[in-house]
């Protein structure tokens, strides 16, 4: 048996990811909220208390820094910091400043992220990314929050996959709904502004370092239907990975493949492994969409914001970290500025009309909100204290 170690450098942030709304639970105020209490709801459940992430934040961070892990990345609730237009909630912006302060406590670098897919009440009424007001609104909400990130948090993802809010249909990353009627291209737009906006509040604050997160998809483009991937697939991924150059960083979510065939995207074949999410196994999903960020974003840092895989086999998921860090190890050997790799999910939450897909490193009892460590978060743990991957040539992994 040959072995071989994979060095990352000594400052890579090594994390796990969340987000707001899929954790901390009753968030009343929310789009999301009213979608899934709606009477003709879509949606299989409704989030309810999620993980009590709210009240339960600082156990979740002293489990990520206790395995080793150094960085944080969450997600701060717009309709808790605005649940009425214009009264911005004092409690609110002190409660994920605690969570900063928890993080420093418990030596983790915060990521905070700004907007992850869900708005206020009063923001869907006025039309969220389809009202012409959006960036204006986005803009304020960004100053009512720099108290949260004023000092000591140095990675600021201003919004969370554009591309799935601008095309929810494209990426398969979400089941979000489009706003209104408004057409792709133009929710581009908004976002992008919005964006440059809030970017522009954040530069006030020393230190902090501003950016986007893009689902990146794999694309697999087969023979003779490159025009089809310029109409379909450029302007929902790469044009987003091209915004962000210039920015002080730009994140790369990426989870699986999509296939570009002569009729536009196609799902996976019916012989391949699949994910609990339907999408099919596919580790090496972040170096891809690493390359492509690099490609379109050079000299931009890039960031893996998210990365992992929906399954009840904590086996599988360790085989998937594994494979998937040691393709993005290839792109910091080919001169790639990679900073780091934070995986999807800290926890077992609600992904979006479900608790059933879990992509977890730690498992939550629905009923008692008990916090039970997996083996792949202990494995990953170790991977991060020791800034090395053990690979075996007869496996792959050690």
């Amino acid at each position: 048996m040959n072995a071989h170690r994979l060095s990352f450098p000594a400052d890579f942030l090594w994390g796990a990811a969340t987000a707001a709304h899929q954790i901390e639970g009753n968030n009343i105020n929310s789009d999301w909220w009213h979608r899934e209490h709606h009477p003709e709801t879509d949606l299989e459940e409704p989030s309810g208390d999620a993980c009590d992430s709210y009240h339960r934040y600082r156990e979740d961070i002293g489990l990520l820094a206790g395995l080793g892990l150094n960085t944080y990345r969450f997600s701060i609730e717009w309709a808790r910091i605005e649940p009425e237009q214009g009264f911005v909630s004092r409690a609110a912006v002190d409660h994920y400043r605690r969570m900063v302060d928890a993080c420093h406590d418990a030596g983790l670098t915060p990521m905070v992220t700004l907007h992850h897919f869900t708005v206020p009440r009063w923001v869907e009424a006025l039309g969220a990314w389809g009202s012409r007001s959006m960036p204006d609104l986005f803009a304020r909400y960004t100053e009512a929050v720099l108290p949260v990130v004023a000092d000591g948090v140095e990675w600021v993802c201003t919004i969370n996959e554009p591309n799935g809010i601008a095309y929810p249909g494209g990426t398969g990353v979400n089941p979000l709904k489009r706003a209104g009627v408004a057409s792709g291209a133009f929710l581009t737009e908004q976002l992008f502004k919005a964006h440059q906006a809030s970017r522009s509040i954040l530069s006030s604050v020393p230190g902090v370092k501003s950016g986007w997160a893009v689902a990146t998809q794999a694309y697999h483009v087969e023979p003779g239907c490159e025009s089809v991937w310029r109409d379909y697939g450029y302007p929902r991924d790469e044009h987003f990975l091209e915004l962000a150059k210039g920015d002080d960083f730009v994140g790369v979510q990426a989870y699986t493949r999509t296939f570009i065939g002569p009729e536009g995207p196609r799902g996976p074949a019916p012989d391949v492994e699949k994910t609990l999410t339907g999408w099919e196994y596919f580790p090496e999903a972040a170096a891809f969409g690493v390359r492509s960020a690099w490609r379109y974003a050079q000299p931009t840092p890039v960031l893996v914001t998210e990365n992992g895989i929906a399954t009840a086999d904590d086996r599988r998921r360790i085989d998937y970290t594994a494979d998937s860090l040691a393709a993005l190890h290839e792109c910091l050997t080919d001169g790639i500025d990679l900073r780091g790799y934070l995986h999807w999910s800290a926890l077992d939450n609600y992904e979006w009309g479900s608790f059933r897909p879990t992509f977890g490193l730690i498992a939550v009892d629905r009923t008692s909100f008990r916090r039970t460590v997996k083996p792949s978060a202990r494995w990953l743990g170790e991977v991060a204290r020791n800034g090395r991957l053990d690979v075996r040539s007869d496996e792959g992994r050690a």
